[in-house]
């Protein structure tokens, strides 16, 4: 990809064409990806048999089974699920409604998906589970095979289909109705095995207790409805995730379980496949992040502000900036050698070094103030106007009103000088100006007070009576490097602010002009 641009506030705003060329190139591409994609076919049959069971007659009743079926049955719905829900089902409705099932789902060919669930009691006998209807009455362990339905029989039903994906949750075993019987005393369920192509789903291990809830559902079912929704996640993950909010519900005492033999990926509602216009602001995004150019990254919040990566890209961009901002490692200092030539952007970076760490709209104002045209100023009105909120949805790097500052100097300052020798040394008084200039050194002055306000309007608690040495790390080889910049720029420099005033940048000029002694 070509680059989305250069380095250098110059160039910023010219190069938003390159944002929307590099789109324009993109858009085929994104949209020839998308033919590409499978659609999810929404026509795949999908069959459920509900069955809630509370309302027991010879038995403990339960207060909260038919609520978890209607809940179970609405959240499936939703998903695309054509449900059938019995509650309260005696023993030949129960046995009519399995029957009923898997002829249904034989019918729905290859690719249906069945899906089995049941609330209520249920026992384990000789490592059988039973489904238990709400006439069930007896007296014997023997009998139980007689007026129970036998779990794997809802298994045979839906294997007989041979379809690709079998889905069968029991949210049973709340307790045992039969422990005064001998020979039906054991607890739970029985771990059963799950024929090819199923998921089964248990509402606790193996030969443990369900709760039935507090509330008007079980911790278990209520779990799975809030999730059965979320689209993209897979079936083995989704019941992951309500495993880990039983456990929490229940303080540890009951631990959903599962088991698969699915040949094939399987989720309640399929990802969203992304439009056009999300794919490219996504491929856009990606080549961006990839970069790791601040400044291609400030384009891409110029160019799409509003857009999902908005708050990422704003993370990396402050992140890019701290390390750009970072101070470089010094080289020790030779004595004898003359002091390197310095970047004219340092004093402009230590400002928005000082913007970034205070954080505040003054801080970043007083950089625009200073450098309205510099390098960070993109950056600079981005954060102004972040912090003010962003109350009118403007760009958010858009110009502020522009500030028009004046240096309180009353003339044109003259080249500095002691006496008549015209050389600036910098342990010797300056020789110009007026007396609180030129009776001190630039050593005396740099640990001094400014006499005027580095920026107009500035407020005087902020700058009157502190020491520069507050805002500047001053000594004399970066201060050489410093007054090095008014050499090059000559009068365009040393006519910007500076707290001691015009007359001082000449002197700075003058000193760096003899090497800085």
């Amino acid at each position: 990809m070509a680059s989305v641009a250069t380095v250098g506030s110059s160039s910023l705003l010219s190069n938003s064409l390159t944002i929307r060329q590099i789109v324009a190139i993109l858009v085929p591409a994104f949209l020839l990806l998308v033919a590409q994609l499978p659609a999810y076919a929404d026509t795949d049959p999908r069959l459920a048999l509900i069955i809630g069971n509370g309302s027991y007659t010879n038995v403990t009743a339960l207060d909260n089974p038919v609520n978890d079926a209607e809940l179970m049955a609405n959240s499936l719905r939703k998903v695309g699920f054509d449900v059938t829900l019995v509650t309260e089902a005696t023993q030949n409705e129960l046995i009519r409604a399995i029957s009923a099932f898997g002829r249904e789902l034989r019918d729905a060919g290859d690719d249906a998906t069945g899906l089995f669930y049941y609330a209520g009691h249920g026992v384990q006998s000789f490592g059988t589970n039973y489904l238990l209807p709400v006439d069930i009455d007896i007296h014997d362990a023997a009998d139980l095979s007689l007026v129970g339905v036998p779990a794997h029989a809802v298994l045979r039903q839906m294997f007989s289909a041979r379809n690709q994906t079998n889905i069968f949750i029991l949210d049973a075993c709340r307790n045992n109705p039969f422990v005064s019987i001998p020979d039906l005393s054991d607890n739970g369920l029985a771990e059963m095995k799950a024929p090819t192509g199923t998921y089964l789903a248990y509402s606790t291990a193996p030969g443990e207790i369900a709760v039935d809830g507090a509330g008007s559902n079980s911790p278990f079912t209520e779990a799975l409805a809030q999730r059965i929704s979320t689209p993209g996640v897979p079936i083995e993950a989704l019941f992951k995730d309500v495993r880990v909010e039983v456990l929490s519900e229940t303080g540890g005492l009951q631990t959903p379980w599962d088991t698969s033999s699915l040949t094939v990926d399987f989720q309640f509602v399929p990802a969203v496949v992304p439009s056009p216009e999300d794919l490219q602001i996504r491929q856009l995004w990606d080549s961006v992040r990839m970069s790791r150019d601040p400044v291609q990254v400030l384009l891409f919040l110029r160019a799409s502000p509003n857009n999902p990566y908005t708050h990422e890209a704003r993370e990396l961009l402050q992140e890019l900036m701290s390390k750009e901002l970072q101070p470089k490692p010094t080289v020790p200092k030779v004595e004898a050698a003359k002091p390197k030539p310095v970047d004219p952007a340092d004093a402009e970076r230590d400002l928005i070094e000082q913007a970034r760490r205070a954080g505040t709209a003054e801080a970043y104002q007083t950089y625009l103030d200073a450098f309205p045209k510099g390098a960070f100023s993109e950056l600079a009105r981005l954060e102004l106007q972040s912090i003010l909120g962003n109350q009118q949805r403007t760009d958010p790097i858009a110009d502020p009103p522009p500030v028009v500052a004046s240096e309180p100097e009353a003339s044109e300052p003259q080249d500095p000088g002691p006496g008549s020798s015209g050389v600036v040394v910098f342990n010797a008084p300056l020789g110009v100006g007026d007396p609180e200039i030129a009776t001190r050194s630039i050593a005396e002055l740099i640990t001094g007070s400014p006499r005027f306000p580095p920026i107009d309007g500035l407020p005087e608690d902020v700058w009157k009576n502190k020491d520069c040495s507050s805002c500047h790390q001053w000594d004399q080889a970066n201060l050489c490097e410093q007054a090095q910049t008014y050499l090059a720029g000559e009068k365009t420099e040393v006519s910007k602010k500076h707290p001691y005033g015009g007359v001082f940048k000449e002197a700075l000029r003058a000193w760096a002009r003899e090497g800085c002694n």
